[in-house]
């Protein structure tokens, strides 16, 4: 068992300032076993940023579609694993009013954090949570799990405003806030032609991030653990974005690795 206070310690080795913005992808199944399991990992980070920020991602994108457009923040589960469903429902979270991406954030600036995410109507937009880690210089941390599940990625598409990433219409989502209020919350979500799964193929820009001094690698628990700075990831994908979108290319579309697209 990984105890809490070699929680603490990893974090202050994967390079993590007390005064940071964190966003946390896991798989509770690469951490292993924890001191006080899920609550365990997110008291620690808690307690080591103490003047910083945690944001957990609470997606919901496979339970609110179409289909079922009804968000209510005080009951909708998460889709995406154990940690974002204690994340939601803990008591010290402010979770964000989004559709399909809300997210968990703790600390002292976690309501402002998002409160605007009302205002958001793609999942990923820049001013929205996700795009929002640029301006925060945020690490995201990839706590066994890899680039496929690096949601910042897709608020980099949303910079460079690739086609063929999103709905071309608006879904007409109901938002049920903390209050039990309802309003109408019209958004556009994640959609590629041809391909079910676009972050499939973030695992392609791997090497390259890391030999670009964008990502390191570091242990929570048991886990290999991916640390991103949102700053280095965004400044190494987006001209590699900008240059394949005048090509017409869409490398995250298409399985072929980096060298065989751009050559």
């Amino acid at each position: 068992m990984t105890d809490y206070r070699t929680l603490l310690e990893q974090i202050e080795k994967a390079g993590i300032s007390h005064s940071d913005t964190v966003m946390i992808h896991s798989s509770l199944r690469a951490v292993g076993e924890v001191e006080g399991r899920a609550e365990g990992l997110i008291e620690a980070f808690r307690e080591y940023l103490s003047d910083g920020l945690l944001l957990i991602p609470t997606h919901t994108w496979a339970n609110v579609n179409k289909n079922s457009p009804v968000f209510d923040v005080r009951k909708t589960e998460p889709c995406i694993g154990t940690l974002p469903t204690v994340a939601a429902f803990h008591k010290d979270a402010f979770r964000s009013l989004h559709p399909t991406h809300s997210l968990a954030a703790f600390g002292k600036r976690a309501e402002k954090y998002i409160e605007n995410e009302s205002e958001s109507h793609t999942p990923t937009p820049i001013n929205g949570c996700f795009g929002r880690l640029y301006d925060e210089k945020a690490k995201i941390l990839l706590v066994g799990v890899g680039h496929n599940k690096n949601t910042y990625i897709h608020s980099i598409d949303e910079r460079v405003d690739i086609p063929n990433r999103l709905t071309p219409e608006e879904i007409p989502f109901t938002v049920v806030d903390k209050n039990g209020i309802a309003y109408s919350h019209p958004s556009r979500s994640h959609y590629t032609p041809g391909t079910p799964d676009v972050s499939a193929n973030f695992v392609k820009f791997t090497d390259l991030l890391a030999e670009r001094g964008a990502t390191h690698m570091s242990k929570i628990g048991l886990a290999d653990t991916i640390v991103c700075d949102a700053v280095k990831l965004t400044e190494v994908l987006m001209p590699i974005f900008e240059e394949s979108k005048l090509k017409g290319i869409d490398l995250c579309a298409d399985g072929r690795s980096l060298s065989e697209l751009l050559g």
